[in-house]
């Protein structure tokens, strides 16, 4: 029998899906997960509140969810310090599906979506997907924006979305708040979106703000945020996103009828409840991430700082060759970003020993071979 072919779109043929690698390693450090799981206590929690959830299962589940969109903006203003009302917060299945609402909202054939690479490898799906044309203003060597590149080509482009991650990733860094506010005036100007990627929000920096700090005086962006990473929830696909409540309507035009189920709000609502005692497993992971840095610099490696809870490192002449070796030695990593670069996700204290134990024993055969790294201190 012949192969069947079904009748893919033309602008999708030889696309592969997205995704890292899944493979069964002892040491998971390739997608940025919390390595922590839930707590006795918080999967007793989750175990009655799906139970309980359950039982109203033949029915659909709220629309507009109110209840866990007031936990949301409660958490945030425990988190940053900001409030905002019940009609400023949008969730949905991971911070994907909100970027997806977005796209379909305010993107479109005809309009232009804005990012600064290297960053998140979805931004190009989600403008494939809603047929956005997508243009790109690379960052500094530093993995800094380029601001005047950026305002400069927001003002020729005219851009609907501008896509901004703060921290970025793979990179970890963070933009000033003001280089924030420029970005979104100069994107206000032209009556387009900006979107600050927050996916990693809870693990920056002392001292770093959150850009929900100008919703006040931003009508035109968007921040989002994930349950994934600090909530350790990433099994459980819960994103959401804060925003002028003129656009969480527009986002509700474009969702899936009833696309959060009740089990993932009752979920939500759980480890919203927990989010004290999560806290504790994100500043030990903040405590990690600075040690895994200085112990790459202790080995001659250049890292870029971070603000998330991953390390970006290099410079390596083969960094698959690097990969390759922390993988035989049980340690998974990932490659992306620029060529001669890694990133590992921080992990627990033992896994992270791990990853540097098995880092040495790479980074000798290399040097025993004449094909040490390229980094510096």
């Amino acid at each position: 029998m012949a192969q069947y072919k079904p009748p893919l779109r033309d602008d999708l043929a030889g696309y592969t899906p997205y995704g890292a690698p899944q493979l069964d390693v002892e040491v998971c450090l390739n997608v940025n997960e919390n390595p922590f799981p839930p707590s006795s206590a918080l999967a007793r929690a989750l175990a009655e509140n799906v139970a309980t959830a359950a039982v109203r299962m033949n029915r659909y589940p709220d629309r507009d969810f109110p209840e866990l969109r007031r936990a949301l903006a409660n958490y945030l203003e425990r988190e940053s310090g900001v409030r905002l009302p019940v009609e400023s917060i949008w969730a949905a299945n991971g911070s994907n599906e909100v970027m997806a609402h977005v796209m379909h909202a305010f993107g479109g054939p005809g309009r232009t979506a804005l990012t600064f690479p290297p960053t998140y490898s979805m931004y190009p799906e989600y403008a494939r997907e809603s047929f956005t044309d997508l243009v790109s203003v690379p960052r500094l060597d530093d993995f800094t924006v380029d601001m005047g590149a950026s305002l400069a080509a927001i003002a020729e482009l005219r851009p609907s979305v501008v896509l901004l991650a703060s921290p970025n990733n793979p990179t970890g860094t963070s933009i000033d708040l003001d280089d924030v506010a420029r970005i979104a005036r100069s994107v206000a100007g032209v009556q387009g979106v900006l979107v600050v990627d927050e996916a990693y929000a809870e693990f920056r920096r002392e001292g770093v703000p959150s850009a929900l700090e100008l919703l006040a005086d931003h009508t035109n962006v968007i921040v989002t945020r994930t349950m994934s990473k600090a909530f350790a929830m990433a099994g459980a696909r819960v994103g959401y996103a804060a925003a002028h409540a003129a656009v969480v309507d527009a986002l509700r035009v474009v969702r899936l009828p009833y696309h959060l189920s009740t089990i993932t709000q009752a979920v939500a609502m759980t480890a919203l409840e927990f989010a004290d005692e999560l806290q504790n497993d994100v500043a030990l992971l903040r405590e990690q991430r600075d040690d895994l840095a200085q112990a790459l610099v202790a080995r001659g490696l250049t890292v870029v700082p971070s603000d998330a809870n991953f390390c970006f490192f290099g410079s390596f002449p083969d960094r698959h060759q690097v990969w390759q070796g922390l993988l035989d030695r049980g340690v998974l990593i990932r490659e992306t970003g620029p060529q001669d670069w890694l990133r590992v996700s921080v992990g627990t204290p033992e896994e992270n020993a791990r990853f540097i134990a098995a880092l040495d024993e790479v980074l000798a055969l290399l040097q025993s071979d004449g094909k040490g790294n390229g980094g510096s201190g």
